[in-house]
């Protein structure tokens, strides 16, 4: 990525719906194995994300989809973070920095109080990212919906300032 490329953080576009599967499948292959609830995020983003109250960002460099991720509404008070991927083309550009700020918007428009997530120690990157963010780890769920979830992270919105 060039140094100027203009970043531009959209939320949900079906034309953009086989990049999230596309960066998600990429990442969760190289590093564990697809999950049914893997499957059923990224198969179907508009019914499963949107349609339930939460959304999918994207963040483009000059029109072409960088990274995403996704905010799953869990209750009236919470979302979850999950499913962030950047493209290996735009890794170290800054890009989950807008996505992280796009998400931590969304929250605090809503009114909702706690973004959590889950995630895996061999994923060093990212857990820096998020504790860069504010999040702090959190006992994990032992009703996660995903096998691999090793690390549970936590963020109060409440007067969050970006």
């Amino acid at each position: 990525m060039s140094g100027k490329s203009e970043i531009r953080v959209v939320t949900f576009d079906e034309r953009f719906a086989a990049d999230f599967a596309r960066l998600n499948y990429r990442w969760i292959e190289k590093h564990f194995s697809i999950e049914p609830h893997d499957r059923e995020l990224l198969d179907a983003p508009f019914e499963k994300i949107v349609e339930t109250g939460g959304e999918v960002f994207f963040a483009l460099a000059d029109g072409d989809v960088a990274g995403t991720v996704a905010m799953v509404r869990t209750d009236t008070n919470t979302y979850e973070l999950t499913k962030m991927a950047v493209d290996p083309a735009f890794q170290g550009c800054g890009i989950a920095n807008h996505l992280m700020r796009a998400c931590i918007e969304l929250a605090k428009a809503d009114g909702v109080g706690t973004i959590f997530l889950e995630t895996h120690s061999k994923l060093p990157a990212a857990i820096a990212l998020y504790r860069k963010f504010g999040f702090v780890e959190t006992p994990i769920d032992p009703g996660s919906q995903y096998s691999r979830a090793e690390v549970r992270m936590e963020l109060a919105i409440a007067d969050r300032s970006m």
